[in-house]
């Protein structure tokens, strides 16, 4: 990801976006515990396996595959959580190795209010809770949203990941990339720039600073899951796309993965159920744009 070349744009592309896999989020949710309810996840297994069949055959192949958080259910230090993980890692090696893996971190992964400790744990396991990588003249950035979402534990942290973000979006100018788009658990919001704050957003002072960033950055699109549906909206141009979930739905959306397609004009999206996406591969309207010379 990090050659040089991939700061120049070379025509359109795509990638896979998941969120929520969550290795026993569905067991606890049907027996209503959700703190140690998640001992069993044979359910989850079989939809991530799908996912992974499901990016395996599409043609032309997905520049990455990015999983935006909660890989397990099990909180750090919680009793299934090594064997959720060790079942994901199994299931995820089938991925085919032309694709590669992008990681989030979210707050299963690393707790509600992480702390370096877990964090620490975090990177050991499934690589760097922030960073960023080029594909093609664009800059994606990597964030983790925890550190917006309560870094009392570790605020050296959040100051580290703000400075980190400043010298990127820096670098992303001085290379005049064609898009910047970021990756992050947690929504800056589901619907409304505006939208009061709950579990599922971040806080509003936070929020607002955040997007004002992104948007005076020229970052077009946030990409995140958590909220096991699918979600949006748009602040000044600056398009938060949020996800439904892999594993356990809390909604009406359908277990599924999102497509998006990067042309030089803009960034589409569309989000589909594993069994269209197994059954029919891309869409054709989408193949179509991935093949225009430009």
């Amino acid at each position: 990801f990090f050659l040089a070349d991939e700061y120049q744009w070379k025509g359109p592309f795509y990638f896979i976006q998941g969120a929520d896999p969550q290795f026993g989020l569905m067991k606890a949710w049907a027996v209503g515990d959700t703190n140690n309810g998640d001992n069993e996840w044979g359910e989850e297994i079989k939809l991530a396996e799908q996912a992974v069949q499901a990016v395996n055959i599409l043609n032309p192949k997905p520049k990455f595959f990015v999983l935006c958080g909660d890989l397990v259910h099990g909180m750090p230090g919680t009793q299934w959580k090594k064997d959720q993980e060790r079942d994901l890692k199994n299931v995820l090696k089938n991925t085919d190795q032309d694709i590669p893996l992008v990681f989030v971190s979210g707050n299963h992964d690393i707790g509600n209010t992480p702390t370096r400790e877990t964090i620490e744990n975090y990177c050991r396991n499934w690589g760097d809770d922030y960073f960023s990588f080029w594909v093609g003249g664009v800059c994606f950035l990597v964030l983790n949203s925890q550190l917006y979402f309560d870094s009392s534990k570790c605020p050296e942290l959040r100051r580290a990941q703000d400075l980190w973000l400043e010298e990127q979006l820096a670098v992303a100018e001085r290379h005049r990339c064609k898009h910047m788009i970021v990756f992050q658990h947690i929504p800056l919001f589901l619907r409304e720039p505006d939208e009061d704050h709950d579990y599922f957003n971040l806080e509003k002072s936070v929020r607002q600073e955040i997007m004002e960033k992104f948007h005076k950055a020229g970052i077009q699109a946030v990409f995140s899951g958590h909220y096991h549906r699918n979600a949006g909206g748009s602040y000044k141009g600056l398009e938060m796309v949020v996800s439904s979930a892999i594993g356990c739905q809390l909604g009406e959306d359908t277990h599924g993965l999102r497509v998006v397609v990067v042309t030089p004009e803009k960034i589409v999206h569309r989000y589909c159920s594993l069994t269209d996406l197994s059954s029919h591969g891309l869409d054709k309207d989408l193949l179509d744009m991935l093949a225009k010379q430009n």
